[in-house]
């Protein structure tokens, strides 16, 4: 077996957290309350860089959960569109725990669907701050009908909106600040995206 991390958690400076969510996928919710435990102990008066890059989501009801501990209860964090007028908001529940925190996301081109949604989510309703590249752009609604014979068919039922209305499956999510990582950086252990991120935040 091949253990994948969910969350890392890991302290940068005396007031910042860096907290890298890999997958939005069944336990992702107890790995960040247990990350979250951990930021309580620092104090409250800490700031969180939320790392998205190469996540490439998982499941829809995480992305609203974790979303939610960063918005006010009932804000829209996504918006799905049938195209054929019926659009529905998906609002962040009664959490909040992290609403009035510090935080900024990095994301990158491997940033896909349910991290795109919490990308959006948050940039949309706190204007929190976006750095890195450009994100994949998966954001479609897919319902699978069987056919005979064992087959079965996987269709694109709706796209999901940000709170603003973009279409994450059009546009994927912009950085406010682009910022590249090469493979010559990878190689040498260098990070620029997460160096601006600190940068930015100290600045908050």
């Amino acid at each position: 077996k091949i253990k994948v991390p969910t969350v890392k958690f890991s302290k940068i400076d005396y007031d910042i957290v860096h907290i890298k969510l890999f997958i939005f996928n069944q336990i992702a919710k107890s790995e960040f309350d247990k990350a979250l435990n951990e930021f309580k102990k620092q104090g409250a008066d800490k700031k969180i860089i939320l790392d998205l890059r190469n996540n490439p989501g998982g499941l829809l009801d995480l992305a609203i959960d974790i979303s939610s501990y960063f918005l006010e209860p009932g804000s829209v964090v996504v918006v799905e569109d049938f195209g054929n007028g019926q659009r529905d908001e998906l609002k962040a529940r009664s959490n909040g725990f992290l609403k009035d925190t510090k935080v900024v996301i990095l994301i990158n081109k491997g940033s896909a669907s349910a991290s795109e949604i919490v990308a959006g989510a948050l940039h949309d309703n706190r204007g929190v701050k976006l750095i890195g590249e450009k994100t994949f752009g998966k954001g479609s609604v897919q319902q699978v009908e069987d056919l005979r014979f064992r087959n079965s068919l996987k269709i694109t039922v709706a796209k999901w909106l940000t709170p603003k209305g973009r279409s994450i499956s059009d546009e994927g999510i912009e950085p406010d600040i682009e910022v590249e990582r090469t493979e010559e950086d990878i190689k040498n252990d260098r990070d620029p995206q997460l160096e601006k991120a600190i940068e930015i935040i100290r600045s908050l």
